[in-house]
């Protein structure tokens, strides 16, 4: 769903427009797939909260907007799966441990 889409629809998105605009200047620039690595150096360049970074990702892929890609083929980031992820309140680092694989823009 692009930005224009949203707004004729009046859906409101649910992550932060500001931070996918952001992520996807980033994507466009590297010109390959995106990393923790990368959304890492976004934080601290942006003076952002790797977190907040992490959960519009999270949203992008719910929504479609993103995908992700973990060493053994794509993996289906759900509503459950951030829940689950958010038990402490905020994500951490150690939590992104098992999605250090690829993450691009959907199809």
């Amino acid at each position: 769903m692009t930005d224009s889409t949203r707004r004729i629809d009046g859906e409101v998105p649910k992550w932060d427009i500001a931070l996918e605009g952001l992520v996807n200047d980033t994507y466009r620039m590297k010109g390959a797939t995106l990393n923790i690595d990368d959304f890492q150096k976004l934080a601290v360049d942006n003076r952002i909260r790797f977190d907040d970074i992490m959960v519009t990702m999270f949203e992008l892929c719910i929504y479609a907007e993103w995908q992700y890609k973990n060493d053994q083929g794509k993996v289906n980031i759900t509503r459950e799966t951030l829940d689950q992820l958010f038990v402490n309140g905020r994500l951490q680092e150690k939590d992104m441990r098992d999605f250090s694989g690829d993450w691009m823009p959907g199809s």
